[in-house]
């Protein structure tokens, strides 16, 4: 016999499925809950064996399905009729809900809520994630993601970031920019962008009901015709508002309108506090963009403590990136340092298998100028820092062209 938790937010169609399972000699329905909060607090009560609510709840999002799952409660989702089932498919995927049932055919929610629930199939990088009990969802189109990250001490992956996303728009390449770093975002004050509503924060709470797919465009902010920008957080004390799996969902909607380069914060540690409540921890933004990235560039400083920190984030780094290629950037190369690159590309090579190795000047004049004015690098004109940004937007694109 099949316990079951039903919530329904007043959906029409709560008295047909309560019906159905009542009359289904292998289930019994043991509450009808009021909203999602009611149905985990039921959860935790350990009675119960599936949970069924609808797709479109209120509250209904990751941290809110592993709480179920934690204490062994399998969630199905009745789609709403009318929904798109690409737009149903991509909510739940993110949600970690693997069993659907159309509104259209509640009917066979009885024979759902009693089987036993299929194990998730494994994601392609690149490609959607593909449910074992809905239809094939069709693959995403050309967009890819390029995660910017480097250790602690500022080596500059706000500057990176900035950098590739505004060379990918001068060659005409839709881009989007989104600032996930979170401690706190610096893109808007690089850019000179006044935002009065966080692009990340309006977007997490999009993505928290589903809706973010359709309503992109209203998270982000144009800079010319190819670039737009989604804002990071405020304060760094607000990266508590970014329930887990957001990022990702993010990101993955982004690469629907185009390449996206994220800007990640510094830590990958993973916060072990998580273990006892649904918050996630500080560091799953970087995590997760990490996780979800096509491609990893790794900035690190030129100077003895900036190699010395680039050399153990290559170790750490080694576990997360999922088989994306990994690029190294080396940030303020200068001749008073006393090495020479081939020195350096020989010291970072003993730390991890590269798809590449970049130098960038220190340039601190251009960076200035950029930085007083708001501007992207482009805009400020050639200067030696544009064109060691330039040359690793060469790699990127054709690595990117190699892919397909």
């Amino acid at each position: 016999m099949v316990v079951v938790l039903l919530v329904a937010s007043g959906a029409g169609w709560e008295s047909a499925a309560l019906r159905l399972l009542t009359d289904h000699p292998g289930a019994v329905v043991l509450k009808r809950c009021v909203d999602v909060d009611d149905l985990l607090a039921a959860a935790t009560a350990g009675q119960a064996d599936v949970a069924v609510l609808g797709l479109d709840s209120p509250g209904l999002d990751l941290a809110a399905t592993e709480h179920l799952r934690k204490h062994h409660v399998r969630p199905v989702a009745v789609v709403p009729a009318g929904a798109s089932s690409d737009a149903a498919r991509l909510r739940a995927s993110r949600i970690g809900i693997r069993s659907l049932v159309p509104e259209e055919a509640l009917d066979t929610l009885p024979g759902v809520v009693t089987s036993a629930e299929a194990p998730p199939t494994t994601r392609v990088r690149g490609e959607q994630p593909v449910l074992d009990d809905v239809p094939a969802a069709v693959p995403m189109p050309g967009g890819r993601v390029v995660a910017v990250w480097g250790p602690a001490g500022a080596p500059g992956r706000t500057t990176l970031a900035g950098g590739i996303a505004a060379e990918l728009a001068r060659r005409r390449l839709r881009t989007v920019l989104v600032d996930a770093d979170p401690y706190g975002g610096a893109v808007a004050q690089q850019l000179g962008i006044m935002d009065e509503v966080s692009g990340l924060l309006a977007a997490a709470r999009l993505a928290a009901g589903g809706d973010l797919a359709g309503r992109f465009a209203s998270v982000e902010r144009g800079i010319d015709a190819y670039l737009t920008v989604v804002t990071g957080l405020p304060r760094a004390d607000r990266w508590v508002e970014i329930r887990a799996g957001a990022i990702e969902h993010v990101l993955e909607t982004a690469r629907d309108h185009g390449h996206v380069v994220v800007d990640t914060g510094f830590s990958l540690e993973d916060d072990p506090g998580t273990d006892f409540g649904s918050r996630p921890g500080r560091n799953q933004m970087t995590l997760g963009a990490l996780e979800v990235a096509d491609e990893v560039v790794v900035v690190g400083n030129a100077d003895p403590v900036g190699l010395s920190r680039l050399a153990r984030a290559l170790v750490e780094l080694r576990d997360l990136t999922g088989g994306a290629p990994v690029r190294v950037v080396v940030n303020r190369m200068r001749a008073t340092l006393g090495w020479s690159e081939k020195d350096i590309a020989g010291m970072v090579s003993g730390f991890a298998r590269l798809d590449g190795l970049h130098f960038l000047p220190d340039d601190r004049a251009t960076l200035d100028r950029a930085l007083v004015a708001g501007r992207t690098l482009p805009e400020v004109g050639d200067s030696p820092l544009g064109r060691a940004v330039a040359g690793v937007v060469d790699a990127l694109v054709g690595q990117a062209a190699n892919s397909r």
